[in-house]
């Protein structure tokens, strides 16, 4: 059984970055992301990362958004800079284990407004 817990979502003001975590627990997982959903839109991946560091990144966010994993708490990071009105969204954690059964996290809402 797998656990995730996202945190560090909020207000945000246009230019600002913000930093989310996602917290796991229970098996091990081979790759971790981030995807996020705006309102009305359907979700979308942003970013992902495997055990080994392979990174991946949408093509819309990554000269803005950076994926890392601290192996040592277990919790993914998602550095966000630049914030604009089009990134808010709630932003999920995703997780695979390496069998490829998939779990996700609450979500964290992410506003970015003046």
């Amino acid at each position: 059984q797998v656990h995730l817990v996202e945190s560090g979502g909020g207000l945000v003001q246009p230019g600002k970055s913000l930093r989310l975590s996602c917290a796991a627990s229970g098996s091990s997982l081979y790759i971790m992301a981030w995807y996020r959903q705006p309102p009305g839109q359907a979700r979308e991946l942003v970013a992902e990362i495997t055990n080994g560091g392979r990174v991946n990144y949408a093509d819309s966010v990554k000269d803005r958004f950076a994926i890392s994993f601290e192996s040592s708490i277990r919790t993914a990071f998602l550095q966000i800079s630049s914030l604009t009105p089009e990134d808010t969204a709630v932003y999920y954690c995703k997780g695979i284990e390496p069998g490829g059964t998939s779990h996700w996290g609450e979500g964290t809402l992410v506003t970015v407004s003046t």
